[in-house]
């Protein structure tokens, strides 16, 4: 009877997910497509990733499993890595004897290794999703031991050998509702400046946005809200310059109704994060992009390229962000409302709102084949 039951349980998606916006949103996309095609979800993340999946369906299994890095902590910390790595991995294993997935999806972050590593151990069917335009160290590392390597940025660099298929970057349900909501070019009426940093903020973005908003003419102000995404560290003196200015302004860590704001928006600035990129083009915004410069394979860079290439935003080099040039970038914008609209309309033709769909096809297409 037991054996009758298992056998009649709807397939299993493990989906491997790190601790930031950038892996769990496409995660969360996934599994929200999966679970209305009868699949089962189970997210395999640590205790980091598990802060950020207060966006997922609540029928989606969270299973907590250790995992480490190189990149963090002190020599002691560093030697207990592969302990922890081989402990999850042991663990994530464990788990899926008890219930084989059909498939597991690896989105990147080191905390998606032991979910990875047990598939490959197991010849459980298994594929990575990489946001950027250059593959993750962790997705570096699997690439080769997967029978695909879904990208999200096109193109994006690979192993030698190593085949990519361009689905696009899945975009949360919140921003499809979104998708090519009309732009409305600025002018004299209330406008909205939106300001994203990442799902952890920019710090860089908050010493140096305020001030070049300040120095915008007045009669523009008078029109202008800013929502500005800060570090809990740096909401205070962020709102202080703000109000200091009497400019209009919403600061906040985190804005769950940040897809409704963007459709809102004349102008985004954002840093260059794969999900950001996504949502700005599907939803379809002009915008001025800052990308990461500490990112070891400057993949927000290669991230950017689409939308700088499509003459849809403005890149400015992390190197040569200050007050004056930002503040005459913003401008240009908001004097050149013909301008904007046409960064709109190349934004949203840049956007892949059936990503989600391409990756569910991969992902049930594979799940049918016998793994190597």
């Amino acid at each position: 009877m037991a054996r009758a039951a298992r056998k009649a349980s709807p397939p299993l998606l493990v989906i491997a997910a790190g601790g930031t916006g950038g892996h769990m949103f496409p995660a969360q996309a996934l599994a929200e497509a999966m679970l209305r095609k009868g699949w089962r979800v189970k997210l395999s993340t640590d205790a980091r990733g598990a802060r950020y999946t207060g966006g997922f369906p609540h029928v989606v299994q969270i299973e907590q499993t250790a995992s480490a890095t190189f990149a963090r902590g002190g020599a002691l910390a560093k030697l207990a890595v592969p302990l922890r790595i081989l402990g999850g991995t042991a663990r994530a294993a464990w788990a899926m004897l008890r219930d084989r997935p059909a498939m597991v999806v690896g989105f990147g972050g080191y905390p998606s290794i032991p979910a990875l590593a047990a598939a490959w151990l197991l010849r459980c069917n298994r594929m990575i999703h990489e946001q950027n335009g250059v593959l993750g160290r962790v997705n570096q590392l699997f690439a080769r031991r997967v029978q695909a390597v879904a990208c999200g940025t096109w193109p994006t660099a690979l192993p030698r050998g190593v085949q990519g298929v361009h689905t696009g970057n899945p975009v949360r349900a919140a921003v499809i509702r979104r998708e090519g909501a009309p732009y409305i070019p600025p002018g004299d009426y209330p406008m909205t400046l939106l300001v994203i940093g990442g799902s952890q903020g920019a710090k860089i973005l908050s010493d140096v946005v305020p001030e070049a908003i300040a120095q915008l003419p007045e009669q523009l102000l008078l029109h202008l809200r800013v929502h500005h995404q800060a570090r809990p560290e740096d909401h205070d003196r962020v709102a202080r310059v703000y109000a200091d200015h009497s400019i209009n302004a919403d600061v906040q860590p985190f804005f769950q109704d940040l897809p409704k704001l963007m459709a809102e928006a004349q102008l985004v600035i954002s840093r260059a994060g794969a999900s950001s990129v996504a949502d700005i083009a599907v939803i379809g915004r002009p915008s001025i992009l800052v990308p990461l410069a500490a990112a070891i394979r400057d993949e927000q860079t290669a991230n950017a390229r689409t939308l700088v290439d499509a003459d849809a935003a403005i890149l400015i080099p992390e190197s040569r962000l200050d007050a004056n040039t930002l503040a005459a970038q913003v401008l240009s914008v908001f004097d050149h409302p013909y301008a904007a609209v046409k960064m709109a309309h190349a934004a949203l033709a840049q956007g892949r709102p059936d990503a989600t769909e391409r990756l569910v096809e991969l992902v049930e297409g594979l799940a049918g084949k016998a793994a190597p």
